[in-house]
């Protein structure tokens, strides 16, 4: 039998939660594709769709038999005893004869004759409907006392399998497979007869059943759209809202309605989320941006009134979900923000950290804290957080515009430590106890009502941001004061008590808050060390958890960069020259940054090249630039690995002059080799305005400086011979390639790259 079908599958059910139906469609497609594998077919292509009421694939192409395979059971050896030649022979059917002997072992060679596509079908489609990983299943009607019986999301109703235009023969639990399906259960809830995949789609088209979800997705998306629009207002775009609505209709039809006006008085985000999460409405805006009184629903209906009496009872159940909010915001209106947190020590944040009071006390505290030594200060030239280096606030080390006026800067630390105080106090409010995800804002809009200034409002609303990657960072002192205290506090906690992440377990989101306390810090160019915040907070003047916190945000900055696209060896080389932030959290992104751009370049991958050459050498030999040391009880620093060749100036100093000459690459004579001497003076010329530049945190500048030693070193590995004869000759110039490498690794450790 030759030739190709398309074969339709659809497992008709009661409706199947909008949630689960993606997953099922991969599913669905996956485990099909493994029972074709299994028997050695293969569609051109699968397509899986999902309604509220049925699970569908089509698999288009598929061959109509399995090909012929010969399979090879490996047997005794020939020399085995009769017995064992016997079992054998049994097993695979055949005779003495029929055996292929191969180096002295019996092996049979059994023939399989292809099969029907439809007769492999029948029993996979039977293992992939008894064994659907859906997440929640249940069994039903009589069979259900056995827990043996079927288990499906739904009850299931009916099977469709057809290859081509004839039926798969399929049964699981009595319930067989035929050509028949029915349509939208309104519409058209009679039988409907296919003619295989062909036809699936139109046919369930014509009896308002789409099975393409972004088909429906598309018109509840548009259709919403068009109907805010067609009333003068703007629809809330809500891409997850879309594809729900998709999973919960068959044939969607947009509408839109109005509710009371006077329920606007309720904070916008708890009316968007009563719409949205228990609702599944969209929200609209008007021409100023501002709430409207209007939502869109979907209806699963083309209504014979156009959807009046929809509408009309949509807004009665949005009237009494909107009553509901009204009621609890009224009430936690009347209890002031002190009261509120004064309850927050019946909260444990942490058995090893204390209450929630416990952790508002310290944030506050730190608050305070951050204004007062100026780390977060406003600047005259720009009304914002800036973070400057830890250092006392009449020190003269200070930029004098980060000095602030002592007024104000008392003003804003009290209005830190302020809004510290009150940035929990909403948790124990009826609204966060309906709306969990609405903490923090709750509190801003309670905090506003109750005359709290908008500094103190706003830094309640927001100190949990950013909270993911698209979130907002806020950058008003306040507020950054109050986000960046409660993520130090939450990181030094769990870390003083060892609760650290380990692999991909993160129960207390320390990695989320290590990233949001970068981004905070990243928008204001932070040049302070969290270890020596850690110092200055703790009053006995020890680090406490600072360093290893420290170290944690210096491999958060890491993952970050390699998230933005930078390579994981161009991280890794410019993270190793600051094994500590030193200062700047994003002196390595600069440097990363710069390297990248660099290594694209002709002059980079060539003079990436050149440096692994001179670092193989120079590894082979084992070999460091001698360092000059001027007391006798100063250590050898460790370098490439190995200790340095030290020299004593005092007891050696001819010597120890002659070995700094040569370490500066001056010692090259006169009668060297030009390439030798050209490579001198590139590295004389290159190392100050890398260092320059180095200083200046202008990493190109310095790469541009690196680039100017790649045509000088290839000219030297062309014509010179490093390992020469004369051991003056080999020693210089193996200094001479040690010069070279620690310029270049004084940019960025180019042995971390690969290439």
């Amino acid at each position: 039998m030759s030739g190709t079908a398309d074969f339709l599958l659809e497992l008709l059910s009661e409706e199947i939660p909008a949630r689960m139906q993606a997953k099922a469609r991969n599913d669905l497609a996956r485990l099909f594709a493994e029972e074709l594998d299994k028997v050695g077919l293969a569609a051109e292509a699968i397509e899986t769709f999902a309604t509220p009421r049925r699970l569908a694939l089509i698999a288009r192409g598929l061959p109509l038999a399995t090909a012929a395979q010969s399979e090879e059971i490996k047997g005794p050896r020939a020399s085995a005893p009769p017995q064992a030649l016997e079992g054998f022979l049994r097993k695979t059917g055949l005779s003495r004869e029929q055996l292929v002997e191969r180096d002295g072992v019996l092996f049979a060679v059994v023939d399989k004759p292809g099969q029907a596509t439809a007769a492999v079908l029948g029993p996979a489609i039977e293992r992939i409907v008894r064994g659907f990983p859906w997440p929640k299943s249940m069994r039903w009607g009589a069979a259900s006392a056995s827990t043996a019986s079927l288990r499906w999301v739904r009850p299931l109703h009916g099977i469709v399998a057809l290859l081509g235009e004839e039926i798969v023969p399929v049964e699981v639990d009595g319930i067989g497979s035929g050509a028949t399906t029915v349509g939208h259960r309104f519409h058209h809830p009679g039988p409907i007869t296919l003619g295989g995949a062909s036809d699936y789609a139109e046919k369930l088209k014509a009896c308002r059943v789409i099975v393409d979800q972004d088909e429906r997705a598309a018109i509840i998306r548009d259709g919403a759209r068009a109907a805010a629009e067609a009333e003068g207002l703007a629809l809330v775009e809500d891409e997850g809202l879309v594809a729900e609505n998709a999973g919960l209709t068959e044939w969607p039809v947009p509408l839109l309605g109005r509710f009371d006006p006077d329920y606007l008085d309720v904070p916008r985000e708890v009316i968007v989320l009563t719409m949205r999460t228990n609702q599944k409405y969209f929200a609209c805006t008007d021409a100023s941006g501002a709430l409207a009184p209007a939502f869109v629903c979907t209806a699963n209906i083309e209504a014979s009134d156009g959807g009046a009496a929809i509408v009309e009872g949509n807004r009665r159940v949005l009237a009494a979900r909107l009553s509901d909010a009204r009621f609890f915001w009224e009430q936690d209106l009347k209890v002031p923000l002190e009261s509120q947190a004064k309850k927050l020590g019946q909260i444990v944040f942490h058995e090893k950290l204390g209450t929630v009071a416990d952790k508002v006390e310290r944030v506050a505290k730190l608050a305070r804290w951050l204004v007062e030594q100026r780390i977060i200060t406003v600047t005259p030239a720009k009304a914002g957080v800036h973070l400057a280096t830890v250092v006392q606030a009449d020190s003269s080390e200070m930029d004098p515009r980060l000095r602030g006026n002592d007024e104000e800067v008392a003003h804003v630390a009290s209005q830190a430590e302020r809004a510290a105080r009150f940035a929990k106090a909403d948790l124990v409010t009826g609204m966060v106890g309906e709306f969990p995800e609405l903490q923090g804002i709750i509190g801003g809009y309670l905090a506003e009502a109750q005359g709290e200034p908008k500094a103190v409002a706003d830094a309640i609303r927001d100190h949990y941001k950013p909270v993911g990657q698209g979130d907002e960072v806020p950058t008003a002192p306040v507020t950054a004061a109050v986000a960046l205290a409660d993520k130090l506090d939450t990181l030094f906690g769990f870390f003083r008590e060892g609760l650290l992440p380990t692999g991909s377990k993160d129960p207390f989101a320390l990695r989320r808050a290590g990233l949001a306390y970068l981004r905070l810090v990243e928008a204001a160019n932070v040049r302070a060390l969290v270890s020596e915040i850690a110092r200055a907070w703790h009053t006995d003047g020890t680090v406490g958890p600072g360093l290893k916190v420290e170290d944690f945000l210096h491999d958060r900055l890491g993952v970050q960069m390699r998230d933005e696209g930078i390579r994981y060896d161009v991280v890794q080389a410019s993270t190793n020259l600051d094994s500590r932030l030193d200062g700047d959290l994003w002196r390595v992104r600069r440097r990363a940054e710069a390297l990248q751009i660099f290594l694209n370049t002709g002059d980079g991958a060539n003079l990436l090249a050149g440096y692994k050459r001179a670092a193989n050498i120079l590894k082979k030999e084992n070999w460091s630039l001698p360092r000059v040391m001027s007391d006798p009880g100063e250590q050898a620093m460790p370098q490439t690995g190995e200790e340095d060749p030290l020299v004593l100036v005092d007891e050696a100093p001819e010597l120890a002059q002659a070995i700094a000459q040569m370490a500066q690459g001056s010692a090259a004579p006169a009668d060297a080799p030009e390439e030798e001497r050209a490579l001198v003076a590139a590295l004389d010329q290159a190392e100050p305005h890398a260092q320059a530049a180095i200083e200046q945190e202008d990493f190109r500048s310095a790469m541009a400086a690196l680039a100017s030693l790649r045509q000088p070193i290839d000219a030297f590995f062309d014509k010179v011979t490093v390992n020469a004869d004369n051991k003056e000759d080999r020693a210089r110039r193996l200094n001479l390639l040690a010069r070279f490498r620690d310029a270049v690794h004084r940019v960025a450790d180019f042995s971390r790259i690969e290439g």
